[in-house]
């Protein structure tokens, strides 16, 4: 088996880009309410965040933080305005299960 070794060209180098998604969300008791999507969307806000985190986008805790519109969501799930704020709603600290 030969293995690939070219360059790739614009939008051909995102076939080997990942989201990470933690395991945890699917092996933890605590998560196995939250739906598949808002686990999607957890992920998808994770690698964001490494994008803050490099444009220096703190609070003044310290905490990073991330832009991340309704629409930006509706957009990255094919899903309608009312569905993203559903899935926020799950991962919402005091709403849903904690995780924002």
């Amino acid at each position: 088996m030969k293995i690939q070794t070219d360059y790739f060209y614009g939008k051909e180098a995102e076939q080997i880009a990942f989201f990470k998604i933690p395991k945890l969300l699917f092996s933890a008791p605590e998560f196995k309410d939250v739906s598949i999507g808002a686990k999607l969307l957890y992920g998808l806000m994770l690698d964001r965040m490494s994008l803050s985190v490099m444009n220096g986008w703190f609070d003044e805790n310290g905490r990073a933080y991330i832009y991340f519109t309704i629409n930006d969501i509706s957009e990255q799930l094919s899903c309608g305005s009312e569905k993203a704020n559903k899935l926020l709603f799950e991962l919402d600290d005091e709403k849903g299960c904690g995780l924002i």
